[in-house]
């Protein structure tokens, strides 16, 4: 568990359980007693009002009142609720689609430089067009949540990808690619990829996609996609 959904589920706990011990917390995140105090620590730093009772019947206590006073979203998140927005607004069915786009600015203004600038990148490698409708996705399946926080550090850091990819015929292959950008064709999602061991661009639909890691030591320079006619970087249907 990394750290943020580590001190994510400390909050909840703490939320729902009302008072709990170090040890408690520590036995249900799976992390050392230090850790969870370090947690603590942090958690405080960021706003949250957390009483400690000493004493052997004492605990922590999260102020019911308590709330964050500085911003946790990371780039990948910021851009996940950018795209599912943008998508339901071009589906028709998101109703308060402008209200949701006057929040989203407000995340977006509270941003730190340098993530307002990963984000611009990470939005630069997303592309949309429209799915022929010949293709088949009676097979579509759930996306591997781990993707986009692996997408995130790939593309801006040109990081190598290794993952397990299953084809149409259900055949599984261990790939290591260079992604290059994001293809939403609605319904599906693709990673468009350049395979350095075919010499030549690889569209991977992303839910046959599983267990991504970065590739440690190699990076990659960007290359020039060349995409179909239909389709448009996101950036420019956004404006």
């Amino acid at each position: 568990m990394n750290v943020r959904l580590r001190q994510d589920a400390i909050v909840r706990s703490l939320r729902r359980n009302g008072t709990s011990t170090v040890a408690d917390l520590a036995k249900e995140v799976g992390a050392s007693r230090r850790t969870v105090l370090r947690d603590i620590s942090a958690l405080r730093d960021e706003g949250f009002v957390i009483h400690s009772e000493p004493g052997r019947g004492g605990g922590l206590q999260l102020d019911p009142q308590s709330v964050q006073t500085t911003a946790r979203l990371s780039v990948a998140e910021v851009f996940a609720l950018l795209i599912s927005v943008e998508s339901m607004r071009a589906a028709g069915c998101l109703p308060f689609s402008e209200l949701a786009g006057v929040g989203l600015a407000k995340i977006e203004k509270a941003l730190p430089s340098d993530k307002v600038r990963d984000l611009r990148r990470f939005l630069d490698c997303l592309y949309v067009g429209q799915l022929a409708p010949q293709v088949d996705i009676s097979d579509m399946g759930a996306m591997d949540p781990a993707l986009l926080p692996v997408f995130e550090t790939a593309f801006l850091q040109r990081r190598h990808l290794r993952f397990q990819y299953r084809d149409a015929k259900g055949i599984i292959t261990n790939r290591e690619v260079e992604p290059q950008a994001m293809l939403i064709l609605p319904p599906l999602w693709y990673l468009v990829a350049w395979d350095p061991g075919r010499a030549d661009f690889r569209h991977f639909r992303m839910d046959r996609i599983r267990a991504p890691e970065l590739v440690e030591g190699i990076t990659f320079r960007r290359r020039v996609v060349p995409f179909a006619e239909n389709v448009s970087p996101y950036r420019n249907l956004a404006r």
